[in-house]
């Protein structure tokens, strides 16, 4: 049986009437940047975090990039994050001009561990970036604590988080503002980039909005050094559509973990803490001999991934004479033995099922 990783197609098909008429509705209305669609997303997308609220902007890149210059973060100053994520994390705390600290990952969660914080912590310290990776989100009662105590700024980044929960609080109402990636692979994807930052601060939200569409105040009245970060507004109301199915969506995807779970007792498969409500944007096992493991899978036809390979501490682009290899050992074994399967909403009983066997027969024969 052929399984691959993502099935957008799948999910086209069963909102193709919804998402055409949302796509023809902007097209007659002539509003492709930003517009109404894309307000009355962000009105709907900051409920959905239980947040006052959302701006929307042009990637999950974007949407750091903006949080942190909204935070005050610039040259100087340093931001906590973790080696183990997507290299926008990273990138984007240069982007503002600032330093990112390392700190390794909590090897359960993959998030970033409290505990490595406060010894990472300096007086040029300005904020807390921690990343809810594959969906599970860290844990932020800690690190919130730990923000309060030294005056600190915590900025989520839940690229990976739609729909996800910690201590029933949604994942982007818990720090100071969280932002989201709509990636099309993403739990709530657009077709094409897309991004948000959400917040309770009305003064960080007015100043993202200034930021994302050049500084204006008004056209041609520019009031910051701003950015072209608009959303389009065929992506908001591409979004609209999908965002009424995101928490169905998650179910589904918990559903599906759950049947991996029964079919994967040998295998070290994903842990939700008794805190979290995992949304699973991905599903990541940890294996040993990964790579030998995942061209066997292909050769049965099953598409698996890798996130991620590498450490940003070990990428050529973010290598910092601060830090050298083995100085985070979670990161780094992990990096080595995680394996993300097959995981999306349509994603049938019997392709599971298949998976699932597959992985069982090639470990057993490793």
């Amino acid at each position: 049986m052929t399984v691959p990783l993502l099935d957008l197609s799948a999910q086209y098909q069963s909102l193709q009437p919804e998402l055409e008429d949302a796509i023809a509705r902007v097209l007659r209305s002539g509003q492709f940047i930003l517009g109404p669609e894309v307000a009355a997303f962000e009105e709907e997308f900051a409920a959905f975090c239980q947040a006052p609220y959302a701006v929307a902007v042009n990637s999950g890149t974007s949407a750091l990039h903006l949080a942190l210059l909204a935070a005050g973060v610039g040259p100087g100053d340093e931001v906590i994050t973790v080696p183990f994520t997507f290299a926008a994390t990273v990138a984007a705390i240069h982007y503002a001009g600032a330093t990112p600290v390392l700190v390794d990952i909590d090897p359960v969660t993959y998030t970033l561990d409290p505990a490595g914080v406060e010894r990472a912590l300096t007086p040029r310290t300005k904020a807390l970036l921690p990343v809810h990776l594959y969906g599970h989100p860290a844990d932020m009662d800690p690190l919130l604590e730990l923000a309060r105590r030294r005056n600190l700024v915590v900025i989520e980044d839940a690229a990976q988080a739609h729909g996800a929960a910690y201590r029933g609080r949604p994942a982007g109402s818990l720090g100071d503002l969280a932002c989201f990636s709509f990636y099309p692979g993403k739990n709530l994807g657009a077709a094409g980039e897309g991004g948000a930052v959400v917040t309770r601060h009305a003064e960080y939200a007015r100043t993202i909005r200034l930021l994302r569409s050049w500084g204006e105040e008004r056209k041609y009245h520019h009031a910051l050094r701003g950015y072209n970060y608009r959303l389009e507004g065929l992506q908001g109301a591409i979004l609209r559509v999908k965002l009424r199915r995101l928490a169905a969506w998650i179910d589904a995807r918990r559903s599906r973990a759950a049947r991996y779970r029964q079919h994967l007792s040998g295998v070290a498969a994903p842990t939700e803490q008794p805190w979290a409500h995992h949304a699973y944007c991905l599903y990541t096992v940890r294996v040993p001999r990964r790579d030998l493991v995942q061209q066997q899978l292909a050769a049965r036809g099953i598409a698996s991934a890798i996130h991620y390979p590498k450490p940003l501490h070990l990428q050529p682009a973010y290598a910092d004479p601060r830090y050298r290899e083995g100085d985070f050992p979670h990161a780094e074994q992990a990096a080595r033995e995680v394996l993300s399967l097959p995981m999306y909403p349509e994603l049938r009983d019997e392709q599971v099922d298949a998976v699932a066997a597959a992985l069982g027969d090639i470990l057993a024969a490793c």
